[in-house]
This record gives structure tokens, C-alpha cells and sequence, in this order.
């Protein structure tokens, strides 16, 4: 017997709650000037309880091959690297309308 998710009731292998968290979020990738003008790409607005932070923060350091962390909700990136990190949000499976670039 398939086990049941207990959010939205369907069996685990076609459950969409992962999907609808996801087209849910507000993703907003920006750019900050940090000490001695080191550029950081900042991405916000990813929940860390439906998602796996840390997973796709280095999914994106070895896309952008940089540098970077998780801190606070928020991936840090060393470097520009905005476009990069859209492309690769949208093949995660972010909707393009959620994410917005700055």
C-alpha cells in the first residue's frame, strides 16, 4: 500500500505539494555591493521547509562555479551572477513569474 501525504491526502508518488510550494514563493534575485565593493548575488524568498536550501545553493555555486553560502533564508553568491541563477531557478522547476531579477 502506497503511503499517504498528510498535507494533501494524495499517495506520496504523485504528490504536488512540493509543486504548489513552489509556485507559491516570491523569489527575488538582486544584487549588493559588500566590503572593499565585493559584488554578492543575494536570492530571497526560497522557503527553506519546502525546499532543500542548502541543495540548491550548491546547485547554484557549481553552475556560477563561485563561491557562496546560506544564511538567514537567503543564498549568497560571490560575483554578478543574476541571469545565471534565473536560468537555473527556472530549470529547478520555479515558475518564471515568481522570480524576479534586480
Amino acid at each position: 500500500m502506497a503511503e499517504i501525504c498528510p498535507v494533501c491526502g494524495l499517495p506520496k508518488d504523485i504528490c504536488v505539494c512540493e509543486e504548489m510550494s513552489r509556485e507559491q514563493q516570491r523569489i527575488r534575485i538582486r544584487l549588493e555591493n559588500r566590503k572593499w565593493s565585493k559584488k554578492w548575488t543575494i536570492i530571497d524568498g526560497i522557503d527553506s521547509k519546502g525546499t532543500q536550501l542548502q541543495k540548491i545553493a550548491t546547485t547554484l555555486k557549481n553552475k556560477c562555479a563561485c563561491g557562496g553560502t546560506t544564511k538567514n533564508e537567503q543564498i549568497m553568491l560571490m560575483g554578478d551572477h543574476r541571469d545565471v541563477v534565473k536560468d537555473v531557478l527556472l530549470e529547478l522547476g520555479f515558475p518564471e513569474e515568481n522570480i524576479e531579477v534586480q
